[in-house]
């Protein structure tokens, strides 16, 4: 009784509340997501047995999977190792981690990618050298999108029917396995993705990415590409608008993975009056203050103030565009490799810059 007392106040953080931003249009707003599938695959760890009272954890992050481990690492008495790359991981999310224990180590990210590689590499380094070490591998580990039915079950519980999810991709946990348990009720349901240019998720070729905490430079496991019914690509500019806005109109602080997907959520609700649209937003805003809230670092950014669009360019063939774009297309629920074969293989070069 007592220990589950002590770990009870966590599920605050992976507890989203609900806001209605417009009559058919409700947020489900976290103030850190990862939590949820990380605490569900410590727990699945320790009752297979992989992971050992006062055991070592290992990952690779971009920040909030690293945080939820962290946290969990700290109350649960578990050593933790995280690989990060130094375009990801801001100095007070760094100072932080440390002081709830975690050993951080920081790969270069010269051209801007995600460094997911090299991050990979070092990983495998401090195993080889930890071979009892838990890896619990958030791309390619199941029980990240099956820790989701949590929040379709609240989604279910408390909204009744769902029309349409949209909600940002990165690992691919929470949009596909939301999107799965939510299909069992309604299988008509509509899957919306919000990716970014130049993120490999759905077919782009690799570059530098203006916008991040959504996107990748590898394709996981998680990600089913068959889920989904659009993909919108949503430059940085026009997520960093939309964040600002939805914290001046809405009082939401959140970073601007969120901001993303309310641009393209807003627009969804608007083209259809009649269904209800449910957005996913993974994360508050504290660690975007000294950046995406902050004026002077703003207006430093080539491009800035972006006129917002007032929706996404729709277009026939994969291709990046500039970071103050919002694209869009039909993904009509293929694999990855029938989109290329009808779409092109994204590897166009910039249209707009």
């Amino acid at each position: 009784m007592r220990a589950r007392w002590r770990h009870s106040y966590l599920d605050g953080y992976a507890t989203p509340r609900l806001a209605k931003l417009a009559p058919n249009l409700v947020a489900a707003c976290f103030p850190l997501m990862k939590l949820l599938p990380a605490r569900f695959m410590l727990d699945r760890a320790e009752a297979r047995g992989e992971l050992m009272p006062g055991g070592h954890i290992v990952e690779t992050t971009s920040g909030t999977f690293g945080l939820a481990l962290a946290l969990l690492a700290a109350v649960r008495g578990y050593r933790l190792s995280l690989v990060s790359a130094d375009t990801l991981l801001d100095a007070s999310l760094q100072r932080r981690l440390v002081a709830l224990g975690a050993r951080i180590e920081i790969v270069p990210d010269a051209d801007k990618t995600g460094a997911q590689r090299a991050r990979l590499a070092r990983l495998e380094a401090i195993r080889s050298g930890h071979p009892e070490a838990w890896w619990p591998q958030q791309y390619d580990n199941p029980d990240n999108p099956r820790a989701y039915a949590r929040l379709a079950e609240l989604l279910v519980r408390t909204l009744g029917a769902v029309d349409c999810l949209v909600g940002p991709v990165g690992s691919g946990g929470s949009m596909c396995g939301t999107s799965a348990f939510l299909r069992e009720v309604f299988p008509a349901m509509r899957t919306v993705a919000a990716d970014t240019h130049r993120s490999v998720l759905f077919g782009h070729a690799a570059g530098s990415r203006l916008l991040r905490g959504l996107g990748n430079s590898l394709v996981p496991q998680n990600v089913d590409h068959s889920a989904f019914d659009e993909v919108h690509w949503v430059g940085g500019l026009q997520a960093f608008a939309a964040t600002r806005r939805l914290h001046r109109e809405h009082g939401i602080f959140a970073g601007p993975t969120s901001g993303a997907a309310v641009l393209v959520a807003s627009w969804h609700a608007r083209q259809h009056p009649d269904q209800l649209t449910v957005v996913i937003l993974p994360d508050e805003g504290h660690r975007y203050q000294d950046t995406v809230h902050n004026d002077d670092w703003l207006l430093a950014l080539p491009g800035w103030p972006a006129v917002e669009a007032a929706g996404p360019l729709e277009l026939q063939h994969l291709a990046p565009l500039g970071e103050a774009t919002w694209t869009c297309i039909a993904w009509q629920r293929r694999s990855l490799d029938a989109a290329r074969r009808d779409f092109g293989d994204g590897l166009a070069p910039d249209a707009l810059t």
